[in-house]
């Protein structure tokens, strides 16, 4: 009996289809991992970027107080076209961005003041961003304040729980990336 030494058999077919497989689990594992980082690290950036916008309105056009919403960091100050903040975090006073909920709460000054884009400035902020839906959009929950420092639990979101200024009761720093 003579063999015919042209083409694969079943069993090496079936043996090659198995490895792409095993293969295709191990890429798809790690694209979701590099998704996670990408979003988390993109929120971590977002509030780095409302602190920043929040220290030039306080110093420009807010007679030494913050904006009161993210819509208001979005208004350019007069004299120029440019804004305080890009518009993809300016649209509205919640945003959706890269997987995550941003929101701002502030402390409206107590004594009657206008900036200069025509807002009643605020005293303090808070800044949180927390993933849209926990353990698929991100595993880490995110916020700030007036201190300019990232925190971050794994835990629970800081909505509602994000002092003026200072730590939060729990959570800890960011790590990785610098402010």
């Amino acid at each position: 009996m003579v063999r015919n030494s042209r083409g694969f058999t079943l069993i090496e077919l079936l043996l090659v289809i198995a490895i792409i497989g095993i293969l295709m689990s191990l890429a798809m594992a790690n694209y979701h991992y590099a998704r996670l980082q990408a979003a988390e690290t993109s929120a971590i950036s977002s509030l780095n970027a409302i602190n920043q916008a929040q220290i030039s309105y306080m110093h420009s056009c807010g007679n030494q107080k913050f904006a009161p919403s993210l819509t208001a960091l979005g208004k350019p100050s007069p004299g120029t076209d440019t804004a305080f903040l890009s518009p993809d975090l300016t649209g509205a006073d919640e945003i959706l961005k890269s997987g995550y909920r941003i929101a701002m709460k502030t402390t409206e000054v107590t004594v009657p003041l206008v900036t200069c884009t025509g807002d009643t400035p605020a005293d303090s902020y808070q800044v949180t961003a927390d993933p849209v839906t926990p353990g698929v959009t991100g595993h880490l929950f995110f916020g700030t304040n007036r201190d300019l420092i990232v925190y971050e639990n794994a835990a629970e979101t800081f909505v509602g729980r994000m002092p003026d200024d200072g730590p939060p009761p729990d959570g800890q720093e960011t790590r990785g990336i610098v402010r």
